[in-house]
């Protein structure tokens, strides 16, 4: 099977999975993923069935919702390229980039010998890039009205250093949420394309941010400190 099919016959398993996935996390994450892994890559040396795969199947069982479940996308994902044939060296990579996607699993301070590779770094900055900008809060708010979060409240600060359990636990106010994670984004993008894409989202977030808090209370807004 060339690399073409294999990437057709991936996509086709991902939209039939995610068909009734929650907004944020639905096959049109994945395709802007996907696209814009391909633009980043376009400026380095790199796999590009991997980086093709690695974007496709990120998400493909988002262990937020299958109970925590945070070996079940790998499984999947191994599953499914292991019946096209794909080799074993390419699905290890895949996985590779699955299990250390996630901004949690960069939580971890004490992890021993992280995996790493510029394909992992490639897909890593696509996926934040969907984070963050319009796109980004349209998914946090979407994503804080599916579990009944709360808009907003002044008095739960933001908690500017959780650790992975911390986060995966998290039960905030979706605005805490962009200071937890999505304005923390820009600097930890990996390759100089991301850097320059996610600056004027990380700029667009700020003045929604602004916007939002002059709304919220016309004479006393408030901004965490």
């Amino acid at each position: 099977m060339t690399d073409t099919a294999i990437v057709e016959e991936t996509i086709n398993f991902v939209k039939d999975t995610l068909k009734h996935a929650e907004g944020g996390h639905d096959w049109f994450h994945i395709q802007r993923v996907y696209n814009n892994s391909l633009l980043i890559a376009k400026d380095e040396e790199v796999d590009t069935l991997v980086v093709s795969l690695g974007a496709l199947l990120h998400d493909i069982a988002d262990a937020k919702f299958h109970n925590g479940d945070e070996k079940l996308g790998p499984k999947m994902a191994t599953d499914f390229l292991t019946s096209l044939n794909v080799s074993k060296e390419t699905i290890d990579h895949v996985v590779k980039i699955i299990e250390n996607i996630s901004f949690k699993n960069s939580l971890e301070k004490d992890k021993e010998n992280p995996f790493s590779s510029i394909e992992l770094k490639i897909v890593q900055d696509a996926d934040r890039l969907d984070a963050i900008g319009a796109i980004g809060i349209a998914r946090a708010f979407n994503y804080g009205g599916f579990k009944n979060r709360p808009l907003y409240n002044p008095e739960i600060a933001p908690k500017l250093d959780l650790t992975k359990e911390e986060y995966k636990k998290s039960v905030a106010p979706t605005i805490n949420h962009f200071y937890e994670k999505l304005l923390l984004l820009k600097e930890k993008m990996n390759t100089e394309t991301g850097k320059k894409l996610a600056e004027q989202r990380h700029q667009y977030m700020l003045d929604f941010l602004e916007q939002f808090y002059k709304e919220w209370d016309p004479l006393t807004p408030h901004r965490p400190s």
